[in-house]
Parts: structure tokens; sequence; C-alpha cells
């Protein structure tokens, strides 16, 4: 049997003026289905020489917030897994 999931990803960014932040928070399921939340995050410094480019300093610090969130969501998958193996089940990229 066939079953969709709806996963959303919420990105935050945070911009001073020459630091980015982004905060990329992962809501498994919605309403009475919604399990659990992992959080991600990453930072982009813009080095005075450049030029002042927000929307770069976003992507970067947001392609980063998310890696950090796919780290953390494997970390809780080997986590399930362990507590249903028993035994340590290392998950990498």
């Amino acid at each position: 049997m066939l079953t969709t999931a709806t996963w959303s990803v919420e990105v935050q960014l945070f911009e001073g003026d020459e630091d980015t932040s982004a905060r990329a928070t992962l809501i498994s399921g919605v309403g009475p289905d919604r399990r659990r939340t992992v959080t991600g995050s990453g930072r982009a410094h813009r080095q005075e020489s450049a030029a002042a480019v927000a929307e770069i300093g976003a992507e970067i610090a947001t392609a980063r917030a998310l890696r950090d969130l796919g780290d953390k969501l494997l970390a809780v998958a080997s986590a399930d897994i362990a507590a249903i193996e028993h035994k340590d089940v290392p998950l990498t990229s």
C-alpha cells in the first residue's frame, strides 16, 4: 500500500551588516500526525573587500543550515534504528 506524508522545512534568515545566519527547521508530519522537529543552523560572513550582495550571504547560510539539518536528521534516524536493533547503526551521507 502506498502512503504519502508531508514534511516541511522552514528557513529563517537573520542578516546583519557582515554576517548572515540561517536556521532550517524540519517538521515531520502535520496536524495530529506531527511527530518531531529537527533544526540545523548555518552562517555566512562577508569579507570587507567583498561586494555587499545580501542574497549571496543568504544562499550560503541557508545551504550550511540545510547541510547541518541533514546531518542531524541522519543522527536521529541512526538513534531510532539503534533503539530497535539494540546496537549502534552509523549512517553517513
